[in-house]
């Protein structure tokens, strides 16, 4: 498995996940210590999808954050670059309507979608600034964005000691459930290099999107964008 790099290939992104999707939501619930299940609660509660809105999730993964919206009579959308992916997420929920896409290449119309969102994916992608111009290019006038992400913790002694099992405690922790621990530590050093949130907030404005805001969650670990497309 070629190892992701943080000039963010697609190429090796999807490798990577392609490589550990078979365990990949088990993987990220242990290292997560149970928070991810939180975060997507929140993310679908700033989403706000109502029955019979149509929604992207891009970024989706295995499907984990689309099930509940489907569930709800969204008509949600889940695309990934990782056909890997993908592949364990139709054989778990064959009702969904799994899509392969690049962030950066949308195979969808222009505004396509009420709401569009991302979890833990803008931060996979070699241009930002372009995936978050598609993103805004699919959804109608008036529809919303919500991206969640890993942030940057806003209390600094808390922030030392979360860098500190990021890079130091993360690859052992992944290297006990995961045959493919390196994927992890390119998660670690991902997350480290990735913009805070007042930084990525200015990104989301910068790509035409309006009325952006951000909330902390888990102490600023994580962060959710929330932004309409004017």
């Amino acid at each position: 498995m070629p190892r992701a790099a943080l000039d963010k290939d697609p190429r090796d992104v999807a490798a990577m996940f392609d490589a550990v999707a078979h365990r990949y939501d088990l993987t990220n619930d242990v290292i997560s210590l149970g928070q991810d299940r939180a975060w997507r609660k929140a993310t679908l509660a700033a989403l706000g999808a109502e029955r019979g809105e149509t929604v992207l999730d891009l970024a989706a993964g295995t499907g984990t954050s689309s099930e509940p919206l489907a569930d709800a009579g969204v008509h949600v959308v889940p695309c990934d670059l990782s056909t890997g992916m993908l592949r364990v997420g139709r054989r778990r929920r064959p009702d969904l309507p799994f899509v392969a896409g690049d962030a950066l290449h949308l195979p969808f119309a222009d505004e396509s979608f009420d709401a569009v969102t991302m979890s833990f994916g803008l931060r996979n992608v070699s241009d930002v600034d372009a995936a978050l111009r598609e993103l805004l290019r699919v959804t109608r006038p008036g529809g919303r964005l919500v991206v969640c992400e890993f942030s940057r913790p806003t209390f600094a002694p808390f922030r030392t000691v979360y860098t500190n099992y990021l890079m130091r405690a993360l690859p052992p922790v992944a290297r006990a459930v995961s045959k493919e621990p390196d994927a992890y530590v390119y998660l670690a050093e991902s997350i480290r290099s990735w913009p805070d949130q007042r930084e990525l907030g200015l990104l989301v404005r910068g790509a035409g999107w309006d009325k952006v805001a951000f909330r902390n969650l888990s102490g600023g670990i994580v962060a959710l964008h929330r932004a309409t497309r004017p």
